[in-house]
């Protein structure tokens, strides 16, 4: 199947009826929590992650508390979440930085949220779109695969199949799709075993049955 900018249009319409009403699966109250879960979201679980925030905002829940906290401690509050050291030593950092440079609040811009420890483009992405209601297509996992099944955008790395799929889909769909396509990764499109016979998108996806 040659997927033309029709047939892409005809994609991400289908995606927009299926999972229009779903929503971020990580809680949070502010921009901050958001950026800390996100951050503690790589390669974990939205359910974990969620379980771990809601016992660390609890005791820590701004920058100054988590500096305050320490990073011995911070650790064992986030251990169930994996890498745990590596993204407490990172949080830590951030937090150290933003009651330093930015009075304990997130900056919007998407090049200073880059200069965050921890922080990447999907991260920075995502705070970017959900936080600061901003376009922006964040590529996960989920995205990733998902966007390269279709054939919606193709690429190697997730910096060109975002490149690709701010192509492909509408600037002001950009942050709605981002969740599009991480539910149906999550529901049908899956990494082993995706449910192809149950796809809503079967008869424009150039990858079905073969995944």
């Amino acid at each position: 199947m040659r997927v033309t900018k029709k047939i892409k249009a005809e994609q991400i319409a289908i995606l927009g009826q299926v999972y229009k009403d779903t929503k971020p699966a990580l809680k949070f109250r502010n921009p901050f929590e958001l950026l800390v879960a996100v951050i503690l979201s790589a390669q974990c679980t939205d359910v974990r992650v969620n379980i771990t925030t809601e016992r660390l905002f609890a005791k820590a829940p701004c920058p100054q508390d988590i500096v305050d906290m320490g990073l011995p401690a911070l650790e064992q509050e986030i251990k169930d979440c994996g890498l745990f050291r590596n993204k407490a030593k990172n949080i830590m950092a951030t937090c150290e930085i933003l009651v330093r440079e930015f009075d304990s609040k997130v900056p919007e811009d998407f090049d200073t949220l880059l200069k965050l420890p921890g922080v990447g483009r999907k991260t920075a992405n995502v705070v970017t779109s959900i936080a600061f209601d901003r376009p922006a297509i964040a590529v996960d996992t989920h995205v990733f695969r998902v966007a390269n099944r279709l054939k919606l955008a193709v690429g190697e790395t997730p910096l060109e199949v975002e490149e690709g799929l701010m192509k492909a889909i509408p600037k002001e769909l950009w942050s709605q799709a981002h969740h599009w396509l991480i539910w149906h990764g999550r529901r049908v499109c899956k990494a082993r075993r995706p449910l192809c016979g149950e796809c809503p998108l079967g008869e424009v996806c150039p990858s079905m049955g073969k995944a």
